[in-house]
C-alpha cells in the first residue's frame, strides 16, 4: 500500500527522507518514558488597560506542586505533575503513555510598570491565573489641556 501512495504522490519520496531526518534528530526524545521527559505547560499573557494577565494550563496537577515567585523582576512558575502507577495498573501495563510528567519551570521577565507588591494568583479546573496589576504610574490617562489665545 504504501509503495502505491509514494507512486502516486510526486514528491512523497522527500516527505519520507524528512520524517527519517526528523526521527533520527528527536526519536530518542519521543521514545523517552513520559515520567522522565522534559514538558512545558502551555501560557498566555493578556494585557489590559490595567494589568497583565497570565493563564497557565495545568491539568493534572495539586494547587500544592505549583509555586509561584517573584524575584528580582521575574515571574517564576514552577511545579510537578507525578506519575502514579497502582499495582492494578502495573499488572495490566500500558500500551502508550503520551502524556509528559515531572517538573517544570517557566520564567517571565516583567517590566517595571507591574506593581509586584499587588500580584495574585488563583487556580481552578487545572487553570492558573496570575494577575499582574500596573503600577499607577504606568496606566495611561489622558491630560486635558487647555488653549488660550495670545
Amino acid at each position: 500500500m504504501s509503495f502505491l501512495v509514494r507512486r502516486n504522490f510526486p514528491g512523497f519520496e522527500d516527505f519520507s527522507s524528512s520524517l527519517k531526518l526528523f526521527d533520527e534528530a528527536f526519536g530518542h526524545f519521543l521514545n523517552e518514558p513520559a515520567e522522565t521527559r522534559p514538558w512545558s505547560p502551555a501560557v498566555d499573557i493578556l494585557e489590559t488597560e490595567n494589568e497583565l494577565v497570565l493563564t497557565a494550563d495545568l491539568p493534572g496537577i495539586s494547587m500544592d506542586n505549583i509555586d509561584v515567585r517573584i524575584e528580582n523582576g521575574t515571574l517564576a512558575l514552577s511545579g510537578e505533575r507525578k506519575f502514579e502507577r497502582s499495582e492494578k495498573d502495573e499488572k495490566k501495563g500500558y500500551h502508550r503513555i503520551e502524556r509528559s510528567y515531572g517538573t517544570f519551570k517557566r520564567y517571565f521577565s516583567l517590566p517595571d510598570s507591574v506593581d509586584a507588591e499587588k500580584v495574585a494568583a488563583s487556580y481552578e479546573n487545572g487553570v492558573l491565573k496570575v494577575t499582574l496589576p500596573k503600577k499607577e504610574l504606568a496606566k495611561p490617562r489622558t491630560i486635558k489641556v487647555d488653549v488660550h489665545n495670545n
